[in-house]
C-alpha cells in the first residue's frame, strides 16, 4: 500500500500556513505519486504473483517466452510461473502436483497404463486457454518412452442432462461440447 506524499507534514509548522508552500506541495504532489508508485512496482516485480506487467516483459525476456497477442496479464504470468516451477526429477506425482496447480483439483483427468507405457491427460474447459502450455509442460516432465494422449474434458451428457431442452436450445452443438456451462 502506498503511503499519500504529502510533503507539508515535512515542513516546520511555520510554513505550513503559508500559500504558496501549499502550492508548491500541491504541485509536487503528482511527482511524489508517481515516485511512490514506481516504488511500489519495483518491489512487486520481485515476486513472480504480484509482478506488473514491466517485471512480467522482464521475466519473458529472460526466459525466452514470446507472449501471444490475446494473452492477459494473468496468462503471461501463468506462463512464467509455470516454466518457473519446473523441477527435477520428474515422478508421476511431481506431475500430478504440477496439473492440480495449474488446473485445481478437478481441473483435469489423468491416467497411467503401465503395460503400453501411455499416459493419457484430459484437460478441463475452464483450463482450455492454458492448454498450450500445460501441455509443453507435460513433454517436458514426461519421459521419451512414455506415449503421450491428450485432450480435452468435453461436455457430456451426464453434465448437460442438468438442464432443460429449451436452456440448451441457446446453445449450437459445437458450444455445448466445447464451451464451460454455467
Amino acid at each position: 500500500m502506498m503511503p499519500q506524499p504529502n510533503i507539508l507534514e515535512y515542513l516546520p509548522d511555520i510554513f505550513k500556513n503559508i500559500r504558496e508552500m501549499k502550492a508548491y506541495a500541491d504541485a509536487e504532489k503528482p511527482e511524489l505519486e508517481k515516485l511512490w508508485k514506481a516504488v511500489d512496482d519495483a518491489y512487486n516485480d520481485q515476486f513472480l504473483y504480484t509482478m506488473t506487467e514491466n517485471g512480467i516483459k522482464r521475466w519473458e525476456k529472460i526466459l525466452k517466452i514470446s507472449p501471444m497477442g490475446t494473452d492477459t496479464l494473468d496468462d503471461r504470468r501463468f506462463r512464467i510461473i509455470n516454466r518457473y516451477n519446473i523441477q527435477l526429477p520428474y515422478t508421476y506425482r511431481m506431475l500430478e502436483a504440477h496439473l492440480q496447480k495449474m488446473c485445481g483439483k478437478d481441473g483435469y483427468v489423468m491416467s497411467y497404463n503401465k503395460e503400453t507405457w501411455t499416459l493419457s491427460i484430459k484437460i478441463a474447459l475452464t483450463s482450455k486457454k492454458q492448454y498450450q502450455e500445460i501441455l509443453n509442460l507435460v513433454n517436458q516432465m514426461i519421459p521419451a518412452n512414455i506415449i503421450l494422449e491428450y485432450g480435452l474434458l468435453y461436455n457430456t451428457h451426464e453434465i448437460l442432462s442438468a438442464y432443460t431442452h429449451e436452456q440448451l436450445s441457446a446453445y449450437t452443438h459445437e458450444s455445448l461440447r466445447s464451451e464451460v456451462m454455467t
